[in-house]
């Protein structure tokens, strides 16, 4: 058996986050393969050293608003296909969603919507969750086994904020988005970080406004998920939280194949 380490990472700006030494973190954690999100940056806009990483393809899937969205994977063994999206205009147009499949699993690299912004943008985001769900679950029927990472944008726990009460009209904490992500796990999904960990305090985003990540005031908002009949393959899970960079920070997972 050997261990896949698959890393996660909302980079807030994949050119932001290069400027501030992110090819070389790459570059010294080796993650067999490295989901990124929140790029806002087309291949042709990438720096010429992340368009070619040594030993590594590259994926990506961009948003048609320019500076938005979209999402990156990096990947050392060739996947058998990587797709883009779930099939939905509305919602591929954000570039929001890779799938690579692999001989063990599939890897989708997602970057859920946020619905702070209007009453509108709470509803798209609630809409996208389900019609993942659905596409999940047919491929789950089929016996597929599923590997979900990126940023989900909604706390499920009250020990997955610092504030939770705070934060209970605020969406990323909603009662609608926190019982999506029960209904998920539900449907046979496990949250891989607290297989491990069941402490407060662990968190994945800090406001940079208010300088939150000094005081460790943050969100658990980033995640692996695995399809129930991956789980005992989980050898860890884990939350990188001194690395630097972005407003969140990477997180991971080693699964025995």
């Amino acid at each position: 058996m050997k261990k896949i380490r698959i890393l996660s990472w909302n980079v807030n700006g994949i050119r932001a986050a290069y400027r501030k030494g992110f090819l070389d973190w790459f570059v010294k954690e080796k993650p067999d393969v490295l989901c990124l999100q929140e790029v806002k940056a087309t291949t042709e806009q990438l720096p010429p050293e992340l368009r070619e990483v040594a030993g590594y393809q590259r994926f990506s899937s961009s948003a048609e608003r320019k500076g938005y969205s979209g999402v990156l994977l990096y990947t050392r063994e060739k996947p058998k296909s990587v797709k883009a999206g779930l099939g939905i205009e509305r919602f591929d147009s954000e570039g929001r969603i890779l799938i690579a499949e692999y001989p063990a699993f599939l890897v989708f690299n997602i970057y859920f919507p946020n619905g702070k912004a209007s009453k509108e943008r709470l509803r798209f985001k609630m809409d996208f969750y389900d019609a993942f769900l659905d596409y999940a679950d047919a491929l789950k029927k089929k016996g597929k086994k599923l590997v979900i990472c990126g940023d989900v944008n909604t706390a499920h726990q009250e020990m997955d904020l610092s504030r939770p009460k705070e934060n209970a009209k605020v969406s990323g904490f909603l009662p609608e988005e926190r019982a999506w992500i029960d209904k998920f796990i539900a449907h046979g999904y496990v949250d891989t970080f607290r297989m491990f960990n069941r402490q407060p305090g662990q968190y994945t985003w800090w406001d940079l406004k208010t300088k939150a990540r000094e005081r460790n005031v943050g969100w658990r908002i980033d995640y692996f998920f695995v399809s129930d009949n991956l789980k005992k393959n989980v050898k860890s899970s884990f939350i990188l939280s001194d690395v630097m960079g972005s407003d969140h920070c990477p997180i991971g997972v080693e699964i025995a194949v």
